[in-house]
This record gives C-alpha cells, sequence and structure tokens, in this order.
C-alpha cells in the first residue's frame, strides 16, 4: 500500500477536498466500485422496477428488454450483496423468489430519479449537441478525406 494510503473504506485520495475524494479514478477506490455497480443500466433499470412493487425474477426479464437471464442473476446479486435489493425465497413448488429495494435501494431511486429528470429537462440540448458534434465530425472527415484519398 503506498504511504499515506487510509485502509478506511471510502477514501480514495489523500487530499482533504471531499469533492475529489467522491470522484477518485483509482482503480481501487471503493467509492468507484459502488458506482460503477449501481449506476450501470441494468442496475438502474432493476432498481427503478422495484421502486413500485416487488417482483420475481421472471417479471424483472420480462420487464427488462434485452437482458439474459445471466446478466440479470449477476446484476441481482451485486444489488443484494450491496444492500440495495433484498431476496426473499418462499418454500413452495414450484420455488418463489421476490427481489425488492431495501430501505438503502428506497434512498438510491430518489437520487436516481433526479438523474432522469434532469435527463428529461435537457434532452432536446443533448440531441442538438450530438447533432452539431455529428456535423463538425463529418465536416472533418470531409477536410481529411481528400488528403489521404
Amino acid at each position: 500500500m503506498e504511504d499515506g494510503t487510509s485502509q478506511a473504506l471510502g477514501y480514495c485520495t489523500g487530499t482533504e477536498d471531499d469533492q475529489v475524494r467522491q470522484w477518485d479514478t483509482r482503480a481501487d477506490c471503493e467509492v468507484r466500485h459502488i458506482l460503477d455497480r449501481v449506476a450501470d443500466k441494468w442496475s438502474l433499470l432493476v432498481i427503478a422496477l422495484l421502486d413500485r412493487r416487488a417482483m420475481r425474477f421472471s417479471e424483472l426479464r420480462r420487464a427488462i428488454d434485452g437482458v439474459s437471464q445471466r446478466m440479470l442473476t449477476v446484476t441481482l446479486r451485486h444489488l443484494e450483496r450491496d444492500g440495495i435489493v433484498s431476496r426473499t425465497v418462499y418454500p413452495v413448488i414450484p420455488p418463489r423468489v421476490d427481489y425488492e429495494l431495501t430501505p438503502l435501494g428506497v434512498s438510491l431511486h430518489e437520487v436516481i430519479k433526479s438523474l432522469v429528470t434532469w435527463t428529461e429537462e435537457h434532452q432536446q440540448q443533448i440531441a442538438a449537441a450530438h447533432a452539431a458534434y455529428d456535423s463538425r465530425a463529418a465536416a472533418e472527415r470531409e477536410l481529411v478525406s481528400p488528403l489521404h484519398g
């Protein structure tokens, strides 16, 4: 371990600036690992769906277009391990397993709702930025193309 590196979870840098500490990009930063898990596309969709009610695995799989059985299983395991989702197994035949948000998951969903709201409010600006970028990139390709053609 490097000199000055704390072994405490969540502590990522040697600086006292909390903003920098939150966004440390080193691979061993615990905050980065948590963000990687809870902010991927499948986790976000699972969290959004479970905000409404508890759901069975098969219901989640049907509701999330494009997710494979394996990817959904991995996503649910990670969310359960992080304390975001709870899993309840009922001793019936056939076996029944329900997933639901924990209080920690509910609090994360509130943050995700803010992100979705921001996205909805700014989608036109983002679409305009995409169009401007694509136009600039096409013009640059045309300038370079005669030189290399």
